[in-house]
């Protein structure tokens, strides 16, 4: 049985490993053995031994080996250099000397340079390369430019597929850099942060989630850390650049974002981006945003343009509710009150339990009095405080209707004018709506 056999060295279990696995190796497609036969039998040999070395976590004795088959078998297989990497990085982790841990992050960076060289797919080996480098070098301000030029390399390459670590990582070595006096103007840390923006960008229009607005969000925070974002620097920095070519899309969506992040919205430069956004990308939210800054200084002839260009701008009926409303806002601001009542109730089509619509519809009825009022019967003048009154309730607002039913008719004047409660009352005026007497 198993227990008449001799105890087995380690090195000679790895030999029979290695004669087991060898015809599978020799089949696989992939692998560029040598044509002599008997340095294609040691690369088998010294890969197998190698690998499982490897997987026991042996790097020390696994390194060997490994220097035997990137010297003398480099393009074997990508694996090599897969495995090799990680081989390095152990070893350097390992290390209990600065020189030695240095030499071994040298070799992980060397041996993505390979298999770049052998294997191609560089953008996706520079992803690798840059994070493994900033965890080498992140302390070492002499690395920031060779960092920095590697991560804006293998961002170009990538782009959406960049890693998203990378992203930060990079933003955090121009944090670095600027901060220990690197050589890199403000205007290279916006020309970088805007690059890795744009990469968010695409990545959040393909499949957005909250793990990547995380992302934008920390990059924006260590740009305002690091550039004075004020809304005078972007006016200078970048106002000019904007107005030499007033339709260039990238750079108002540049200066937009600026100014946002700065909290610059009152900067005209603010508006002017945004209305160029618009122009060239129209879109929902920056309809609503143009809408909403020409709403604010009464411009309610252009707020107007771009509501409605909102409402044509989306299919969600939530959206369309919000935008309704803004427009019956204006309206009610203009004191058309049908036209406001009109939008309010096209904001309740789309969402039925919206309180702020029949909020607003309640203070359009209330602030009728005056405008309504015949003067020849104070009951039904004063049923337009029963048609607020309804408005509200449906609100949910206590306070609006407790205000309109202290303004109902008396029961004296009710009894006066030969009616009794529960009597149904029409409206006259614009309102034109029927009412439940009640008293107050």
């Amino acid at each position: 049985t198993y227990k008449s056999f001799p105890v087995m060295t380690t090195k000679a279990l790895l030999l029979l490993v290695f004669f087991l696995c060898c015809t599978r190796l020799s089949a696989q497609p992939g692998w560029i053995w040598p044509e002599d036969s008997i340095k294609a039998a040691k690369a088998k040999e010294y890969y197998a031994l190698y690998s499982d070395l490897s997987k026991l976590g042996n790097s020390e004795e696994a390194l060997p080996y490994l220097e035997w088959l990137l010297a003398e078998v480099a393009n074997l297989n990508v694996g090599l250099y897969i495995g090799a990497a990680k081989t390095y990085e152990d070893l350097a982790e390992k290390a209990e000397d600065a020189a030695t841990k240095a030499s071994y992050q040298e070799q992980v960076l060397a041996v993505y340079d390979k298999r770049i060289e052998y294997f191609n797919h560089e953008g996706d080996v520079l992803n690798r390369k840059a994070f493994s480098a900033y965890k080498f070098y992140k302390d070492d301000k002499a690395k920031y430019p060779q960092l920095i030029e590697l991560f804006d390399k293998a961002n170009s390459l990538n782009g959406v597929a960049a890693f998203d670590n990378n992203l930060i990582a990079f933003m955090d070595v121009l944090k670095r850099s600027k901060l220990t006096g690197g050589a890199i103007s403000d205007e290279e840390v916006l020309e970088y942060y805007d690059g890795i923006s744009e990469i968010l960008e695409a990545k959040i229009a393909r499949e957005p989630s909250e793990w990547l607005i995380k992302i934008q969000e920390t990059i924006d925070q260590i740009l305002i850390e690091i550039v004075p974002l004020d809304c005078s620097f972007v006016e200078n920095t970048l106002g000019s650049k904007l107005k030499e070519v007033p339709s260039n899309l990238k750079m108002a969506k540049k200066v937009f974002h600026f100014l946002l992040t700065g909290k610059c919205t009152d900067s005209p430069l603010f508006f002017e981006s945004a209305k160029i956004i618009q122009d060239e990308a129209p879109s929902y939210g920056f309809a609503r945003i143009l809408a909403a800054k020409r709403a604010a200084e009464d411009d309610h002839e252009a707020a107007l343009k771009y509501y409605n260009e909102a409402l044509g701008l989306t299919d969600e009926n939530q959206k369309k509710a919000e935008t309704s409303l803004d427009i019956a806002r204006i309206y009610a601001a203009q004191e058309q009150k049908a036209m406001a009542r009109t939008h309010a109730r096209k904001a309740l089509g789309y969402q039925e339990e919206m309180p702020e619509a029949y909020n607003l519809i309640g203070n359009l009825y209330y602030h009728s009095y005056e405008d309504c009022k015949e003067g020849v019967s104070r009951v039904k003048d004063r049923a337009v405080f029963i048609a607020a009154y309804d408005m509200y309730r449906k609100a949910g607002n206590a306070k609006g209707m407790e205000e309109a039913k202290s303004q109902f008719p008396s029961i004296g004047e009710i009894f006066e004018e030969g009616m009794q409660e529960g009597d149904k009352i029409v409206l006259s005026c614009w309102v034109k709506e029927s009412v439940v007497l009640q008293k107050r």
